[in-house]
């Protein structure tokens, strides 16, 4: 009976050393390796699942998150067209004044994602352009433009959801309440004052 314990107490011991010794990283057979195992993509890499190959991608068209704004009614304008930049002047901003601590996120997310192009200044000269020294070959829009401070909130919003000229869509980089944000941050700096929409029965139509 002793000599039954004894063997059975190094069987245990030399079971619990083996497991103690085993490769962690290789646990075995997995139920469901998709679940173990990501298959996401790096932002910005190639991506042979959608034609155009880009990765990064703006929402589903009709989907909402849950901390969602109302949907932007204005639809993206066709190649040569600025009908609908002209009607989201009539878009007010949906989102209150900012209290400090909430500009100061507007601000950060300007410097992320905008400075880089328009400048810490809004001046259209940021690190890109650098006063010609950089590799933009053409200034960015300075925002500081009277034509720039005379668009609605809603046209700076346009801009940055769907772009505009050369620069491109913000979409997937910033929500919905995040560009807004960034138009609060841009309209205090610029003037602070949105301008009255004017009537044009031809951005009415």
């Amino acid at each position: 009976m002793k000599t039954i314990s004894t063997i059975s107490s190094v069987v245990l011991v030399i079971a619990i050393a083996a497991a103690s010794c085993s490769d962690s990283s290789k646990p075995g057979r997995i139920y469901m390796p998709d679940m173990a195992y990501s298959r996401a993509y790096e932002t910005y890499s190639e991506n042979d699942i959608f034609p155009d190959k880009q990765t990064n991608r703006t929402p589903v068209a009709g989907t909402i998150s849950r901390d969602q704004l109302p949907p932007f009614p204005i639809a993206e304008d066709a190649p040569g067209d600025t009908t609908n930049h002209g009607k989201a002047r009539f878009i007010s901003n949906p989102l209150p004044a900012l209290d400090s601590a909430h500009m100061k996120e507007a601000e950060r997310l300007y410097l992320v994602y905008c400075g880089i192009c328009h400048g810490a200044k809004l001046d259209g000269n940021g690190p890109l352009w650098k006063g010609g020294d950089g590799p933009f070959p053409a200034a960015p829009k300075n925002l500081t433009d009277p034509d720039i401070v005379g668009q609605g909130d809603g046209q700076l919003y346009y801009t940055m959801t769907y772009g505009k000229n050369k620069m491109g869509s913000y979409a997937s980089q910033l929500s919905d309440k995040q560009r807004w944000m960034v138009v609060h941050y841009i309209r205090t700096k610029i003037g602070g004052v949105t301008p009255a929409p004017v009537a044009d029965n031809a951005a009415k139509k």
